[in-house]
């Protein structure tokens, strides 16, 4: 997760907050395309448990 939080802040030229939110939100958009049975992968590719926010906590 660290590594995708510091391309967008270096690509883009977000910072911390704005790049861990942008995360979120692709996140929870990708989800809503999916399958219930299928949404943990999401969690599972981006280092988070979901409802939690551990790449909340990372920082």
């Amino acid at each position: 997760m660290q590594e995708l939080i510091d391309k967008l802040k270096h690509d883009a030229g977000l910072t911390d907050e704005q790049a861990i939110k942008s995360l979120q939100t692709i996140k929870e958009y990708i989800q809503s395309k999916l399958p219930p049975m299928m949404q943990g992968m999401v969690d599972n590719f981006l280092g988070s448990t979901g409802a939690d926010n551990d790449f909340m906590e990372q920082h």
